[in-house]
């Protein structure tokens, strides 16, 4: 699985790539420790050391998320941590269980490419809420003038491998974080520490089963469409010589969580955004993978009792910012649909289920394969 991948990069564009999956990672990491209490250096340290594997392993900016369920779940209703790393790895054997049986792959070549671009455009809209309900505005009337110029610094410098806007965006944001809001540097300093995650075999048969109905069935939909199915197609779209397959997705998304329970790492899964907002930032390789996992490994490490403060540094309002280019850059993909007005439609009705709809993503997936059934044996007519 984690063979060396020649081609890997580490300069400026993947230094500003680095940083375009920030803002659906972050967050959540910090809810998911905050309402559960389990250890905030065992996290982050996974956390890391998942995102580095990811990117030796595939030599493309494959990135590593937090499962998006999971966390919603555990933040709600607070799960412990027994639960949590029991659930994650319930869904690990059932996704090396599709891998082993190649479900995983015959689900690929049967789902349409109108379905997948649905989940992506559904998946944008999710982001692009988010960051402007819960981020851009969090500061109040500043929040908003420190979103609006890096906002512009993105759509002015959107693409340039010279001048990559991430790198500006964040350096605007550690500026408003010490000058605005007061970066705590003394108790940062205080909190310097060494520490390793910690090693835990002890999950029992019963919270197995309680972390699969709880946590991993209401994952699952979720994590085949978005992190295998859209992912996948996504890949494909970006690095065809690469020949990425749905199948090695399965198995690392597997692996990760079978290895994750018994060090104390929160569940993690691949996922189509978090691509697309490497590759919007200037990621071209498993370099902006490799650095943004350096990142949760440094303060897991050393600075994990302090975890809160030292994410202060990055400014909800600048998170916000670079969430929208990424949930931007999933809806440009339905452009492809726009030669064929049946696909388009399909994608459409896909998209508006997945990003406004409970269980959307199971419910868009079923209602995609069943339109396109129906408007492929004329039993009804989308473009009529």
């Amino acid at each position: 699985m984690f063979a060396s991948v020649k081609g890997i990069r580490f300069d400026r564009n993947e230094l500003a790539g680095a940083f375009g999956d920030i803002g659906t990672d972050l967050p959540l990491l910090i809810g998911v420790i905050l309402a559960s209490g389990i250890d905030p250096a065992s996290v982050l340290i996974m956390f890391g050391i998942m995102q580095v594997l990811s990117g030796l392993t595939y030599g493309v900016p494959m990135p590593v998320q937090p499962l998006k369920a999971f966390a919603t779940l555990v933040i709600a209703q607070k799960i412990t941590g027994d639960i949590i790393f029991a659930g994650g790895l319930a869904i690990g054997v059932i996704m090396l269980v599709l891998y082993s049986t190649r479900l995983i792959g015959w689900l690929s070549k049967v789902t349409p490419k109108a379905v997948v671009r649905g989940i992506q455009f559904g998946l944008g809209i999710q982001l692009a809420s988010l960051a402007i309900k819960n981020y851009i505005g969090s500061d109040g009337s500043t929040g908003y003038i420190l979103a609006g110029i890096c906002f512009f610094i993105g759509v002015l410098l959107m693409g340039n491998r010279k001048f990559p806007p991430a790198l500006l965006i964040i350096f605007l944001g550690v500026m408003y974080s010490f000058f605005v809001t007061g970066f705590d540097f003394v108790a940062v300093g205080k909190g310097f520490s060494f520490h390793l995650p910690k090693f835990d075999a002890d999950v029992s048969f019963a919270d197995v089963m309680t972390g699969l109905v709880l946590l991993a069935l209401p994952q699952l939909p979720l994590s085949l469409s978005n992190s295998i199915l859209a992912t996948g197609r996504l890949a494909r779209d970006y690095y065809p010589e690469k020949k990425i397959t749905v199948q090695k997705i399965s198995l690392t998304y597997s692996i990760m969580n079978i290895i994750n329970p018994f060090f104390g790492g929160f569940p993690t899964c691949h996922g189509v955004g978090g691509m697309a907002g490497h590759y919007a930032f200037g990621g071209r390789t498993g370099g902006s993978v490799i650095i943004y996992g350096s990142l949760y490994l440094t303060i897991g490490l050393f600075f994990s009792n302090v975890f809160t403060e030292v994410i202060g540094i990055f400014p909800l309002p600048v998170l916000g910012v670079l969430l929208l280019f990424e949930a931007f850059m999933l809806i440009k993909l339905m452009g492809d649909t726009a030669h064929k007005k049946e696909d388009f439609i399909i994608a459409v009705i896909v998209g508006l289920i997945a990003g406004y709809l409970p269980y959307g993503f199971l419910v868009g997936l079923v209602v995609g394969f069943i339109l396109k059934y129906l408007s492929k044996n004329n039993i009804i007519g989308l473009t009529k």
